[in-house]
């Protein structure tokens, strides 16, 4: 039985379980499954359930399951408990979880719930809840194990035994002096492997890798992805040790700056839910505005037209292309495009490098113009039999729009970061309405200077 299977047959039996009211039944079905999966039961059920089949789960797994679900889905499970023992819920939440929840809820009742809170850690949630939404220091969290420079291995090992149990994680330790300044870390593995006399300063490894509090959310990713570690180490302006962030945290924060280049590039406003919550209104509310956009602007391409009507009159065989020639271009501009921007968010090509990658376009513009313009010209010949000129005109046509394509496609991106704009806005859309202006005043005026040297 595969995995989805057996999840599908999971589900059944503890929806058979609450229907029938077998809370005996369903507790220990509950204990047997995975808390991701009973995340997912959860966000299923409506808030009287939610509730119910919440408060049949074990401690440590009701922490967790609420620390993975929606805010929605916390919602459901706020509503049947008062502010104490929300509170208590919250307290009990690794501290990156609680201030995540936190955040979601509006200012008042956060107060409410952070008055059942002792003082130090109510001054510490408010420090937390005052960094900005999308720096490195709103991911963070202050649980981590943090050793002085002057401790021997077995007073590092106590350390550990007497504070770990409450900390995200315990395989790497911070390494500070007397002011919190980070002088490095060292594993679990070389204080365990050390003997108790050991100095940890001599096992310090001093080369680590940090990120600042105020460092954006992307740029903590492309450290995570880059170095591949599991938690990195935060530090404030005076390089002081202020909290760490696990790879957990940030897997979302890849997810989510993934989707929003795709809905962008998409010509869609970002958004927030995801798609099977969105109601229709409120995805055609995102959409409205870069559809009313992109129709204005295609509107170039009728002036286009009108301007050209002469020469469209006289050779009425030039209009059967237009679609062919402008879907070229859109295609071959928005292959550019969608590499150019995935390269800027991977850290592959940066803005110093525009030269490179626009050469590298041209080239490759060239190529594939060549082939397409063949393909065009051979149809145009044989399969359309519109005469050599017009197949001519069409085959020269091709290859510019392709290049120009190319380039554009490559260009506009990278001059979108460089006014400080995402590069995701210069994607399909609006690279396609460029391109297919630039392309139809090109086969126009190519035609045009057929006509005068040889009237067709």
């Amino acid at each position: 039985m595969d995995r989805y299977t057996d999840y599908s047959k999971r589900l059944d039996e503890l929806r058979d379980l609450l229907e029938k009211k077998d809370g005996t039944n369903l507790s220990k079905l509950l204990r047997r499954t995975n808390p991701v999966d009973i995340e997912e039961f959860i966000s299923t059920l409506s808030a009287e359930d939610a509730l119910l089949v919440f408060r049949l789960l074990k401690k440590d797994d009701a922490i967790e399951v609420f620390a993975e679900l929606e805010q929605e889905d916390k919602e459901k499970i706020k509503t049947g408990l008062n502010d104490v023992e929300y509170s208590h819920l919250l307290d009990e939440l690794d501290f990156d979880d609680m201030i995540d929840t936190l955040e979601e809820m509006p200012a008042s009742v956060v107060q409410k719930i952070l008055r059942n809170t002792d003082p130090e850690k109510r001054k510490k949630v408010n420090q937390y809840l005052k960094f900005p939404e999308d720096s490195a220091a709103s991911l963070m969290t202050p649980e981590f194990v943090e050793l002085k420079i002057g401790m021997t291995v077995k007073e590092a090992l106590d350390t550990i035994k007497r504070i770990g149990h409450d900390k995200v994680t315990v395989y790497t330790c911070y390494v500070t002096d007397e002011t919190k300044k980070l002088l490095g870390y060292v594993s679990l593995r070389n204080i365990v492997t050390n003997d108790m006399d050991t100095k940890i300063s001599t096992l310090l490894y001093e080369d680590v890798i940090t990120v600042n509090t105020s460092d954006d959310q992307e740029e903590v990713a492309h450290t995570f992805q880059k170095y591949g570690f599991t938690a990195l180490p935060v530090i404030d302006k005076e390089k002081r040790l202020v909290g760490i962030i696990t790879v957990d945290d940030i897997m979302w924060i890849i997810e989510q700056e993934a989707t929003e280049d795709f809905q962008i590039m998409a010509a869609t406003t970002p958004e927030e839910e995801e798609y099977s919550k969105m109601s229709a209104w409120d995805l055609a509310k995102n959409r409205i505005p870069w559809l009313m956009f992109l129709m204005i602007s295609s509107a170039f391409t009728s002036t286009i037209l009108r301007s050209y009507e002469a020469v469209i009159q006289s050779i009425i065989a030039l209009n059967m292309f237009i679609p062919m020639l402008t879907d070229s271009g859109g295609n071959a501009g928005s292959q550019a495009s969608t590499l150019v921007i995935r390269a800027m968010a991977t850290k592959d090509v940066d803005l110093s490098d525009w030269a490179k990658v626009v050469w590298k376009e041209c080239r490759v513009g060239l190529i594939s113009g060549f082939f397409l313009a063949l393909v065009g010209f051979l149809k145009c010949m044989f399969f359309d039999k519109v005469g050599l000129e017009i197949s001519l005109i069409v085959a020269v046509t091709l290859l510019f729009v392709v290049v120009t394509a190319k380039i554009v496609g490559s260009l506009l991106p990278m001059g979108a970061s460089k006014l400080g704009l995402d590069p995701a806005i210069m994607a399909s859309p609006l690279i396609t309405t460029i391109v297919d202006s630039l392309g139809l005043i090109v086969y126009f005026n190519i035609a045009q200077m057929f006509i005068a040297a040889a009237p067709l």
